[in-house]
């Protein structure tokens, strides 16, 4: 607002996301409500838990991946914040906890994973740090992970955490990947291989999302249904050639996540009468 006089900055086409925050483009989303916030908050503020995580694009509930509100940390020993559209939380927290992240003031990766603990169930916990710790563009590794979770013994959620961490693989490639593997682990199913490399008979090169190679075993995870692209067509030419071969392949979508116990026993049943893998 520097240069602006007070007509301006009292102008009708400037949008007011914050007290003394003027801006001439809508704030439409948390990345840029938090950029706008930041121009007011004292320096010991940082953005923490779930505006944290959206910050830096990691998959969350989508109640809380469309929540408008932002939460703001301080250290202990300091006052909660307390603003409009925002959540304020005291922690106990290292410098080291606290980065830059494209010019905002965030917790970091690790930190921020721990702090979900207190908001989101195992599977969702377990999305979010696969993401973190994922192969190809790492933001974390289960090693610094642990570290994060072990200097602070008396966080919310520890059992939650300590459940969640061992079930962490940086080969899943999306959240209902990482949901779906955490429903199989924990229901007692042994063997699972998240994004398995199989080549077919015929010298095609598949990545199965989740397979149990010792009984030719697939689930695959389907979000598109009713769909005639390109893609969808080479989806079914590629489970034509991985059943050809010999594997049963089980597609899954969002209504078999929210029914877990039907799901296992649908595997269990279809596990029963495969036999081992030679």
């Amino acid at each position: 607002i520097a240069g602006l006089g007070a007509k301006r900055l009292h102008g009708n086409d400037l949008q007011r996301p914050f007290r003394g925050v003027r801006s001439a483009s809508a704030v439409e989303n948390l990345e840029a409500q938090a950029r706008a916030f930041q121009l007011i908050a004292p320096q010991h503020t940082f953005f923490c838990g779930i505006t944290a995580a959206a910050i830096m694009r990691v998959p969350l509930p989508l109640a809380f991946e469309r929540t408008h509100l932002l939460h703001i940390g301080v250290p202990s020993g300091i006052r909660a914040l307390k603003s409009q559209g925002t959540v304020g939380h005291k922690f106990q927290i290292d410098p080291d906890d606290v980065r830059e992240w494209k010019g905002l003031r965030i917790t970091t990766p690790e930190r921020t994973w721990c702090d979900l603990a207190t908001a989101l169930r195992v599977p969702d916990l377990v999305a979010a740090g696969d993401y973190l710790i994922h192969w190809d563009a790492p933001l974390a590794s289960v090693t610094s992970i642990e570290l994060a979770l072990h200097r602070h013994r008396g966080r919310r959620g520890r059992a939650k955490l300590f459940r969640a961490i061992d079930l962490l693989d940086d080969r899943s490639e999306s959240p209902k990947e990482s949901i779906l593997r955490v429903i199989v682990v924990q229901g007692g199913i042994a063997g699972p291989v998240a994004n398995l490399p199989i080549r077919t008979s015929g010298g095609f090169n598949y990545r199965a999302d989740l397979a149990i190679a010792a009984r030719k075993f697939i689930l695959e995870y389907q979000s598109r249904f009713h769909d005639e692209s390109k893609e969808f067509r080479a989806d079914m030419t590629r489970i034509s050639r991985l059943e050809a071969d010999g594997w049963y392949v089980m597609q899954v979508n969002r209504d078999d996540l929210d029914n877990p116990g039907e799901l296992l026993q649908r595997i269990r049943t279809v596990l029963s009468t495969r036999p081992k893998a030679p």
